[in-house]
Parts: structure tokens; C-alpha cells; sequence
């Protein structure tokens, strides 16, 4: 069975083959919206990063100290003695 012998064959199989290199015009357009949604319903306010005042709060000077004394409290055991908050002995 030749290929020659069958034309309509040969055009079916190319016809076919050839459906894989089409566009698809109508994915296309709609390609990564919703990523890009998903992205745009996490942020709380878009507007936020346009902001350029400071944050109020805490002064730096006393940031610095709570930050320093919150990496000491790791490096340094508790020497403070702890006694339990509910005793369980009862006074006679």
C-alpha cells in the first residue's frame, strides 16, 4: 500500500499533524489572569507602597533596646527564682 496510491490518506494524516502547529488565539488572550488575579486579591492595599510616611510607634532608640534585650533573653539563663503560681500545699 503506497502512499502515492492514497492522496486523501496523505492529506488527512498532514491535515491532522498540522492541527498542532495552530494558534489558539482565544487562550491566548486570557493567559495568566488568573494568576495575576490571585496575585491582586492577596494585597490588602494597593495604595500601601505608595505611602512615604514613617510608621508611628515606638521610638528607634527604644526599639534598638527591646530588639538587643529580646536577642539577649536567649543567650542568658533566667537567674530569677521562679516559684510556681498556684501552690499546691495546704496551709493547717
Amino acid at each position: 500500500m503506497s502512499i502515492r496510491r492514497h492522496p486523501l490518506l496523505l492529506a488527512a494524516v498532514l491535515g491532522t499533524l498540522l492541527q498542532g502547529c495552530s494558534s489558539s488565539p482565544r487562550f491566548n488572550d486570557h493567559f495568566g489572569a488568573s494568576v495575576r488575579a490571585n496575585l491582586a486579591a492577596q494585597v490588602i492595599e494597593p495604595a500601601a507602597a505608595a505611602n512615604t510616611n514613617p510608621a508611628h510607634g515606638v521610638d528607634g532608640t527604644a526599639a534598638l533596646a527591646a530588639q538587643e534585650r529580646y536577642q539577649r533573653s536567649y543567650k542568658e539563663n533566667d537567674t530569677s527564682d521562679s516559684q510556681p503560681l498556684i501552690s499546691t500545699s495546704r496551709g493547717k
